[in-house]
């Protein structure tokens, strides 16, 4: 159990990520985005999430270079997003992000979204294809550590049997309302590192009434308690504010635990908050 905000979590291949990230997904580009990002950075956050397609990949990696933090210091992820699949694509998009993002290399570099049957009969090849460009980076040396995102088991499978390096991280939609609890179990038995989007709910569920009951009774607001929640679960969550004060609350979560009865009443509670975004119900362009 993670005991203070600084704790990291150790990858397959011993690299160690920041327990709690900072999330940009849906935050502007511009001036927000790198307000955003340096504020988080000097509030005391190391480990920041972006993708090619948040669109802010360059004002990321301006906040990233105002806060003034050495590299070595900071833990940072984007995403490979689908319109680059393939291995001469793969590698191409990964040198477009790190140039955006004014950095050398990735500490985490992730498919963010599977190709699936609906798209392509093919679709274990073109991931299997698009993954061989993430070894390549990998053992090149420009991305610390290589995973997936929004992968079920059956992508997982499929990639295992086709690839030399396996996923070390899948990043997945996981919140008060939605916990995929196959998957995950699935992902921890394969000692694949679990992430949180959306571990608010997109919003959602911080007005939802059961919630705030339940973070009353620890002292906590709702989003404290979805915070706690995910790394109870076992889970690096990824909240998203772009408020400072709330940046410096959400690492306010070492100090309580969630008894197990609680954490079973969350765990099934209704679904709320779900994105929608269902990997086999992928479309063919984008999102």
């Amino acid at each position: 159990m993670f005991k203070k905000f600084s704790d990291t979590v150790t990858l397959a291949n011993g690299v160690k990520m920041p327990c709690i990230g900072y999330g940009t997904w849906q935050t502007p580009d511009g001036d927000v985005a790198r307000k955003c990002v340096f504020e988080a950075i000097k509030a005391g956050y190391r480990h920041i999430d972006t993708a090619a397609a948040y669109g802010n990949e360059e004002s990321v990696g301006a906040g990233i270079k105002d806060s003034g933090i050495t590299r070595d210091e900071l833990f940072i992820t984007t995403k490979h997003w689908i319109s680059n699949r393939g291995y001469e694509k793969t590698i191409s998009a990964c040198e477009d992000s790190l140039k955006k993002l004014g950095i050398d290399y990735l500490d985490l570099y992730l498919i963010h979204w599977p190709c699936v049957s609906k798209i392509s009969d093919n679709w274990e090849e073109i991931n299997a294809d698009t993954w061989r460009g993430f070894e390549k980076l990998y053992k090149d040396g420009k991305i610390r550590a290589i995973g997936v995102s929004n992968f079920l088991p059956n992508h997982l499978e499929s990639l295992k049997a086709k690839s030399t390096v396996k996923p070390m991280v899948n990043q997945i939609e996981f919140h008060p309302g939605y916990i995929q609890a196959e998957l995950a179990d699935y992902c921890q038995k394969e000692g694949i590192v679990l992430q949180a989007w959306s571990p608010l709910g997109c919003g959602a569920v911080l007005g939802d009434a059961f919630l705030a009951e339940m973070a009353a009774k620890y002292n906590k607001s709702v989003a404290q308690l979805c915070i706690k929640f995910a790394l109870q679960s076992g889970f690096v969550p990824l909240p998203k504010f772009t408020n400072a004060e709330r940046m410096a609350a959400n690492m306010d979560v070492f100090d309580f635990e969630i008894s197990t009865e609680d954490m079973e009443k969350i765990a099934n509670m209704p679904q709320k908050g779900y994105s929608g975004f269902y990997p086999e119900e992928a479309p063919a362009d984008a999102f």
